[in-house]
């Protein structure tokens, strides 16, 4: 009975959440000129498409190397094209599947057999996940001061460097004093017993030895920078391959803010969310809707387009397996 009350649960979600994806599609789509739309869409500069596949492509590679670095960290060590071929499973599974869990969980089960301990290699996703918001707030936030130089006034982006500097505390936290984190996991042992006893020490552990080397999550921090520099990038070479005229300073502030609210949990893989972002900030910027419409979800299909490599490495692994 409780099991299909959960199920019951999960497709009311499901349902909601396409509901509001199609719901704000279906609404910018009727003020946009939809025939305009297409024309720019067929007339794509396929050199800049490329430039912005390179771009998404790099993106991919420092992601490795960031999560090799903090695996390294835990004296894990897994090859370069097997923390690629993993992640790009996961992009595969993020951009497929109605949940940006999915990715995680491949990214997971990938190193756990290298880790010895599915709670170590979980610990290590988490901590490069934080480090990546970390990363994503401070460009967004940074972005908005550049641009209320340049005229453009949000109130609200003041609250963009709140998330970054939480995070980073609470990771400062965690690192110092790794015990307080197993004593507010203590309720679960009284409810999981030896499994979660079991589980808090490794995560402690694994704490433990983050805090004694700092020094590789400052490098995976810059490299998660650069990360989102790169996503800015991807579009700034897709608005150019659509004729869009986004400035690159513009591009810094609106982009990692899309990405961020896309994050929420209330659509499908940000769809409809991330339009409305788009459209509003360059309904603001007076680029117009037509643009931020064709510069959203040009993005999201070359990033989708991008993903079925993971597609066929994943079937690929099935063949193997």
């Amino acid at each position: 009975m409780a099991h299909s009350g959960s199920a019951l649960r999960r497709t009311l979600l499901l349902l909601a959440k396409v509901a509001i994806s199609g719901g704000l599609l279906a609404l910018l789509l009727s003020r946009a000129d939809v025939p305009a739309l297409a024309d720019r869409f067929r007339q794509m500069d396929a050199r800049w498409v490329f430039a912005a596949l390179a771009a998404y492509a790099a993106m991919i590679l420092v992601s490795a190397w960031r999560w090799q670095v903090l695996l390294r960290v835990q004296a894990t060590h897994v090859r370069p094209w097997t923390l690629t071929e993993s992640l790009l499973v996961a992009t595969f599974f993020n951009n497929f599947l109605p949940s940006n869990i999915g990715g995680d969980v491949v990214r997971v089960a990938d190193t756990a057999p290298y880790a010895g301990s599915k709670t170590l290699a979980t610990t290590v996703v988490l901590i490069d996940r934080a480090l990546g918001l970390v990363a994503l707030f401070l460009v967004a936030a940074v972005g908005a001061a550049l641009a209320a130089h340049r005229g453009l006034m949000l109130p609200w982006a003041v609250w963009l460097w709140l998330p970054p500097v939480l995070a980073l505390a609470a990771l400062i936290a965690a690192l110092r004093a790794p015990h307080m984190v197993a004593r507010l996991g203590a309720p679960l042992e009284r409810i999981g017993g030896e499994w979660a006893t079991e589980r808090l020490r490794r995560l402690t552990s694994a704490l433990e030895r983050f805090g004694q080397d700092p020094m590789p999550l400052v490098w995976t921090t810059v490299g998660a920078l650069g990360v989102q520099g790169l996503m800015v990038l991807f579009y700034l070479c897709t608005a150019w391959s659509l004729a869009i005229p986004l400035p690159a300073l513009l591009a810094s502030f609106v982009v990692p803010v899309s990405l961020a609210a896309q994050m929420v949990p209330i659509s499908i893989n940000g769809f409809g969310v991330r339009e409305a972002v788009f459209a509003f900030l360059f309904t603001r910027l007076k680029l117009g809707l037509n643009p931020a419409l064709s510069l959203s979800l040009g993005g999201a299909a070359l990033i989708m387009l991008f993903s079925l490599s993971g597609g066929a490495l994943f079937l690929l692994r099935q063949r193997r397996g």
